[in-house]
């Protein structure tokens, strides 16, 4: 599908966004799921300016992406970011239910891979991200895996984000990656990051380390026609981190909670984070967020890379 079958009364991008996007300027998609999912109000709404504001400091235009009221928007008014931060009862959105959110109008916060969808649609070949979802604890019982991975391989984005969420498996996560052929390249480091930490004890597939390598790694691939995206791990900034071995307590505390409450599904994610946020008494949250800000960093370096 290119944008020109999406009907119009189903799309709208914002002016801005399709303005940067016809006069070739860097242009960076961001979700939404971090806004209706990820954190409270108002941290959230903070935090995605604070995130926009980064990305126009950077030389790109911000996107942020979300259903409203059964209409994909590329790019949020900042009327419509506020209004999201605040919504109740959003929709948490990936490739199965996106139709179903814009048939019924109903309103959305986007995934990694509902968001990946959107920016291809558009046009948008860069994303930046907070962590992919990916393999759960316990998959080999549940099948509990994120359509993040499946979207990772066949949708033409590259994806910047701390790694996978430390709650999953991954090992798995990795796994399933190298299987579906999908790139992993781990930003300035030879390990993964672990979402809060800077360190898993999980060697990273590949490593590169500015931003003009991971373009030409990109346009590399798209000369060779291989479909799909890549994922760029960006280790969180070294004051801002938890350190992995005591995040691995607070996570198995947090899975521990969530099997006596019997969540499952696509609720699990948002459970855990809410439950680390009370764990962590709030530090997890804070670095949440400079993780974030840090992906839409080098989100838009990368953006700027691709058009040299």
């Amino acid at each position: 599908m290119t944008l020109k079958n999406i009907p119009n009364a189903l799309l709208d991008i914002n002016a801005d966004v399709a303005d940067a996007l016809k006069r070739g300027r860097p242009v960076v998609a961001l979700e939404s799921t971090i806004i209706t999912h990820g954190m409270p109000f108002p941290e959230n709404a903070r935090m995605a300016r604070k995130v926009e504001e980064i990305i126009r400091a950077e030389g790109a235009m911000p996107a942020t992406i979300a259903i409203v009221d059964g209409v994909l928007k590329v790019g949020l008014t900042s009327q419509e970011l506020d209004a999201l931060a605040q919504a109740k009862d959003v929709m948490k959105l990936s490739r199965a239910d996106l139709g179903f959110a814009l048939s019924e109008k109903k309103t959305g916060g986007t995934t990694v891979a509902a968001t990946m969808i959107a920016a291809a649609r558009a046009g948008i070949t860069v994303f930046a991200t907070g962590g992919i979802g990916g393999v759960h604890q316990g998959a080999e019982l549940s099948f509990d895996i994120s359509a993040d991975l499946d979207e990772l391989a066949q949708t033409d984005v590259i994806v910047v984000s701390a790694g996978a969420k430390a709650i999953l498996d991954i090992p798995k996560t990795l796994e399933v990656l190298e299987t579906r052929g999908v790139p992993v390249v781990a930003y300035g480091s030879d390990v993964m990051p672990a979402f809060w930490s800077r360190r898993s004890p999980h060697k990273a597939p590949l490593r590169l380390d500015d931003a003009q390598a991971i373009a030409r790694f990109f346009k590399t691939r798209q000369a060779l026609e291989l479909s799909g995206g890549m994922l760029i791990a960006n280790p969180v900034p070294a004051e801002d981190e938890i350190p992995v071995e005591e995040m691995a307590g607070y996570i198995s505390k947090a899975q521990d909670m969530a099997r006596a409450d019997n969540i499952s599904g696509k609720n699990v994610t948002p459970y855990l984070l809410g439950k680390m946020l009370e764990i962590t008494d709030g530090r997890s949250l804070k670095t949440n967020i400079a993780l974030v800000e840090n992906n839409a960093r080098l989100a838009a370096k990368i953006a700027a890379a691709l058009l040299n």
